[in-house]
């Protein structure tokens, strides 16, 4: 795998399934953030666990989205959004110069955020390697956050001269195994046509449900761990065989290459939290491209382009 792509191969062996390939972000994009810029802060978040403490808009709370892909993105708000995000809880473990810090947050508020991932971006470079005319399978869509929902950040580390370092950050869209995580991502197909692949002649679109997103801390290639809950086609039913075959498909995703910035601020913001800091601020996202709202509070469809 080049620094360039990142392939998520699912396989689901005996099941007669087809198999899925989410196809790779390109790292075509925007430039790094310039930390003398005027601009170069994003939003701060208020980290404040005590009841009725700030809420954080949610655009606020995800910020990390558009800062871990390294492909344009494009944020889209549902009309007359309500959604927001706050810090419920944290505690401490620490033992033998390791620590764990686990911090409940909680979403609340109706609508929905979806992050849609630059089509010609993600369809150019993944025909790069691809065999002329067929078609180019399952390609990363978009990431959505519908609705309310809670669930916890983890961060592990070490004490080294009583200096914090955190190596490992999981976020957990769900806090209780009752719970449905309101995070989803949607994949879709492209036929070639007349020699070329272009989004609206997009098929096969199927929806995952997200669980967990992991983040190491590296010195090489940053790449992100993901586990799903449900995988099925779009306008189906969420039931058992979707559980099952994301539970098979969890053990063959392979983390996600992104981008190192993002990384490194979930690492910076795991750190923060664990310190017990009021506040953290996110470096600017240059390849968050724009926001707009959309009528209704609904999912986002296949015609949200």
């Amino acid at each position: 795998m080049t620094t360039k792509a990142a392939v998520w191969i699912i396989a689901l062996g005996t099941m007669s399934l087809t198999t899925i390939r989410l196809c790779a972000f390109g790292q075509a994009g925007a430039p790094a953030a310039d930390s003398n810029a005027p601009d170069a802060n994003g939003p701060t978040i208020v980290l404040d666990y005590s009841a009725g403490g700030r809420m954080n808009p949610t655009e606020d709370f995800m910020y990390f989205v558009p800062l871990i892909s390294p492909t344009l993105v494009r944020r889209e708000i549902s009309e007359g959004n309500t959604q927001t995000g706050r810090m419920v809880s944290v505690t401490w473990q620490r033992d033998a110069g390791q620590f764990t810090c686990v911090c409940v947050f909680k979403m609340v508020g109706n609508g929905t955020q979806t992050y849609y991932f630059d089509p010609r971006q993600m369809i150019d470079h993944n025909l790069k390697e691809h065999p002329k005319g067929e078609p180019l399978k399952n390609i990363l869509d978009y990431i959505q956050f519908h609705g309310e929902g809670e669930g916890r950040m983890e961060a592990r580390g070490r004490l080294v001269n009583d200096r914090s370092i955190v190596d490992q950050v999981d976020v957990h869209f769900v806090n209780n195994k009752s719970d449905v995580s309101p995070v989803t991502i949607r994949l879709y197909s492209v036929k070639s046509k007349d020699g070329r692949y272009d989004y609206d002649n997009g098929y096969n679109r199927i929806i995952a449900r997200v669980e967990t997103l992991s983040f190491k801390r590296t010195d090489d290639t940053p790449k992100m761990g993901i586990k799903i809950t449900s995988l099925k086609n779009e306008g189906a039913k969420e039931g058992l065989w979707s559980r099952v075959k994301a539970t098979v498909v969890n053990l063959f995703i392979p983390p996600l290459e992104v981008d190192k910035l993002g990384n490194q601020t979930m690492i910076d913001f795991g750190r923060a939290v664990y310190r017990g800091e009021p506040t953290f601020t996110f470096p600017r996202a240059r390849n968050l491209q724009e926001m707009r709202r959309a009528a209704g509070a609904g999912s986002a469809g296949a015609k949200g382009r």
